[in-house]
């Protein structure tokens, strides 16, 4: 077992997992602590150190709303913790490695969590890499700046570091991304076998990364869990911001702050910085540009340059292969109105020449409450949306998934987003929910999956059981194929409805309009 590296700043010594077959490096750092002069500035290189760093524990998570003090569900579910370290000085990563020695070249995968980029953090219960470790694979799991912290922008900013204005959190996962070229081969790792993944804001974030023209050659796969969120009644989508619309943010805040210029604020201790935020900022509202709003990733035409979702479907993006799903139940839309009139005048609005085509289906007669007609998964949309598009653009085949099984508990939550966190990772034990035998097994399938893919770019093989797994196609406009996973297993998915072929068309035409 590999249990002391020598990384590019010093010598760092893991502590066993749960097995001890394998070893744990926790709080490495990649890069300098981002404070003071550093805050709101790209990431700095790691001072070096002497003797062996012991890497056995968590570094503090990046600064947020202290977790574990709400009761919704994911207070309940992993944000448990009112008493976990947190501080401005979080820019570490974690390893996890099966390798007995550093010639291994073993396939890695880099976790990019989600939140909103608000809140979230590696050291969340269900982010544990043994599991996937145990695969064959170098799990890395990378810390990054959050909120006001990780997405302040200004004029002033924009001026004075125009390389980097803004996207601090973004540059934070880039520079993991660097680190792991320049040291995983000494935990085993094999720098050109790089797969990014993450979920929600962490697979915005794996866009994000992939349609960045910089990042070519730093990675070879990208698995986007739930972080292609869009509706097929708009065309919107994560990166949309413009700089100049951000950096009127950035003064409104400066202002409410009541200080001049970004160097006062580079002053102002982090719990206050925070606390003003969240005064600033209206409630829990996400993806807001207008008035004083929540900070988010920018399109600051240096690092981010634009919506996400169409600059890959218009083929603007470093070469990878892509697995991309959502959970069943999370983020449906609807068109809102208070009327069947309105209701027709908005699809006219929306649909154009094909308005009638669109309310001919049955499914536009259904309604999601008193005012939402033609429910329909938006998020499973916008995804195979992406995936028809690099099919028909020659960038190979993207597998699709849709995560649908039953999930136990008083609070009947349904495939609530997040959910699959707890089966990819397969760390349901740590969970509170009673899961039964066919969760286990549902959550074995689906970590094979995943590292079948870290592996080769595909899918499909054998699992850990020794057993064909069911066979994954890709989703193409032939086939329409993906994956189920449900209550029985991984049941593959053949076909849709000419619903959903119609909205994934459209979508496709709405974002490259």
């Amino acid at each position: 077992m590999i249990r002391v590296v020598k990384t590019e700043n010093g010598y760092v010594k893991g502590i066993p997992a749960a097995d001890p077959r394998y070893t744990a490096f926790k709080g490495i750092p990649f890069a300098a602590p981002p404070v003071g002069e550093n805050r709101w500035r790209a990431p700095q290189p790691a001072a070096d150190w002497e003797g062996i760093k012991e890497c056995y524990q968590f570094a503090p998570i990046s600064v947020q709303d202290t977790p574990g003090l709400g009761t919704d569900i994911y207070c309940r579910e992993w944000h448990v913790d009112p008493e976990i370290p947190m501080d401005e000085d979080c820019l570490y990563l974690n390893v996890w490695t099966g390798a007995k020695s550093a010639d291994e070249k073993l396939p890695v995968v880099v976790w990019f969590f989600g939140g909103g980029f608000q809140w979230g953090y590696p050291a969340e219960m269900e982010f544990d890499g043994e599991r996937v470790a145990r695969r064959g694979v170098v799990v890395v799991s990378v810390n990054y700046r959050l909120n006001v912290f990780g997405f302040m922008a200004h004029p002033e900013l924009s001026e004075k570091q125009a390389d980097a204005p803004t996207n601090f959190g973004l540059l934070d996962q880039q520079a993991g991304l660097k680190w792991v070229q320049r040291n995983i081969a000494a935990f085993g790792g094999d720098p050109e076998k790089v797969t990014i993944a993450g979920q929600s804001a962490g697979g915005g974030s794996v866009m994000a990364q992939v349609t960045c023209p910089a990042n070519t050659g730093l990675f070879r796969g990208a698995i986007v869990q739930s972080g292609l969120i869009s509706s097929p009644y708009d065309d919107g989508g994560f990166g949309s911001e413009t700089l100049e619309s951000a950096e009127k943010n950035g003064e409104a805040f400066l202002k409410f702050l009541g200080v001049s210029s970004i160097d006062e604020a580079r002053k102002i201790d982090a719990k206050t910085l925070l606390q003003k935020y969240d005064e600033f900022v209206p409630g829990l509202m996400l993806g807001a540009t207008e008035g004083p709003h929540r900070m988010f990733p920018v399109a600051d035409m240096k690092f981010c340059f634009g919506n996400s979702m169409k600059l890959f479907m218009e083929g603007k993006h470093v070469p990878v292969k892509l697995m991309a799903g959502n959970t069943g139940d999370e983020f449906p839309s609807a068109i809102f109105a208070k009327t069947q009139e309105e209701f027709t005048d908005k699809v006219k609005s929306c649909f154009g020449e094909q308005a009638g085509q669109f309310l001919a289906f049955p499914e536009a007669g259904g309604k999601m409450g008193d005012a939402g007609y033609a429910p329909v998964s938006g998020i499973e949309c916008a995804v195979k949306s992406v995936a028809l598009k690099a099919q028909e653009n020659g960038d190979g085949p993207v597998y699709y998934y849709r995560f649908e099984p039953d999930i136990p508990g008083w609070d009947n939550p349904g495939t609530f987003h997040s959910v699959e966190l707890w089966f990819f990772f397969e760390t349901l034990a740590k969970c509170w929910r009673p899961f039964k035998g066919h969760h286990y097994d549902l959550a074995r399938q689906m970590c094979d999956y995943w590292c079948n893919f870290i592996k080769t770019g595909d899918p499909n093989g054998v699992g850990t059981d020794g057993e064909e797994l069911p066979k994954w196609l890709p989703y193409t406009r032939e086939g329409r194929d993906g994956m189920s996973f449900a209550s029985q297993g991984a049941t593959p998915q053949h076909g849709e409805t000419e619903f959903m072929r119609f909205l994934v068309d459209h979508k496709i035409e709405a974002v490259l309009k």
